[in-house]
């Protein structure tokens, strides 16, 4: 299923058709959630990979053995994804699914869910700035041209996966409808030891101490990126390639000081108070 220069619409929002069919996308919003089904929803480039390891290595109690073996996307497959059905429908329970989908897409499906929702969030300057350099070696992404027209594009939402915004605040204007957890990109790196505490206690798999080590040691940035269960070089080039960038880039914060031209923080920060305006998220930008 290549399909690289394809784009589905579902809910006026664009997806890449290399990954989503109208089949697929319909899937996810029928979906039957299990109520032992603990679900990673971020958007793009917010920590995804991370949270499936760190997941993985939970569930596992610090063993790596399923994360050095089996590629994160079959461990965590993506609801929405045209393999996601086969996938899902072998997955014994409890299951660990990830999604991109913004709130309204999944609303119907997980009402009345018991279904642990973990929601990721990263500041939107870093998630840009990841993004934009993801669109240069994903050949299933549209090419983003300079940072510049890619910037306009994310505060507009006409990028793949659409509005930051959007999603961030749909998820968690919603979180006391749902089993839900927020934590941060930035809370997980300044204290990984604490959040995976944090996390253990939501899902209820309390973690001994060197267990605990365990899952620390080998869910770190330098451990994942040495990963090819996690790091994507098991993906052909002419999908992903590899020629043009890592996968996993940097993982830093505040990378964003990096590309940012002065007007383009000034601009982003306006728009980021304008749309941000009514609620209480709160993101460390380095």
């Amino acid at each position: 299923m290549a399909r690289l220069d394809v784009t589905e619409h579902c809910h006026n929002i664009a997806f890449p058709g290399h990954l989503h069919t109208q089949e697929s996308l319909g899937f996810a919003q029928n979906f039957r959630f299990q109520d032992s089904d603990t679900v990673i929803v971020t958007y793009p480039k917010s920590g995804t990979t991370w949270m499936q390891e760190i997941l993985t290595l939970i569930h596992s109690k610090g063993d790596p053995t399923l994360s050095q073996n089996i590629p994160n996307w079959s461990r965590a497959p993506w609801l929405e994804q045209f393999y996601s059905p086969e996938v899902l429908g072998a997955s014994q329970s409890p299951r660990i699914i990830t999604t991109h989908l913004p709130y309204h897409m999944l609303a119907s499906a997980l009402k009345g869910s018991k279904a642990k929702i973990i929601y990721v969030a990263r500041n939107p300057k870093d998630v840009v700035v990841s993004f934009y350099y993801f669109h240069k070696m994903a050949n299933f992404l549209p090419d983003p041209s300079s940072f510049e027209e890619f910037l306009d594009n994310f505060l507009e939402g006409t990028v793949h996966y659409g509005s930051w915004f959007d999603h961030v605040k749909g998820w968690t204007s919603h979180s006391n409808d749902l089993n839900f957890l927020y934590i941060a990109y930035e809370e997980m790196w300044k204290d990984l030891k604490g959040s995976l505490e944090r996390l253990s206690s939501f899902l209820q798999f309390p973690l001994q101490p060197d267990e605990l080590t365990n899952t620390q040691r080998h869910c770190s940035f330098n451990s994942m990126k040495e990963n090819k269960m996690v790091n994507y070089t098991l993906i052909p080039e002419e999908i992903m390639d590899h020629r043009k960038g890592q996968f996993m880039r940097k993982g830093k914060i505040g990378d964003w000081k990096n590309i940012f031209t002065k007007q383009q923080n000034s601009r982003f920060e306006d728009f980021f108070d304008e749309e941000m305006l009514n609620t209480d998220l709160t993101f460390i930008w380095e």
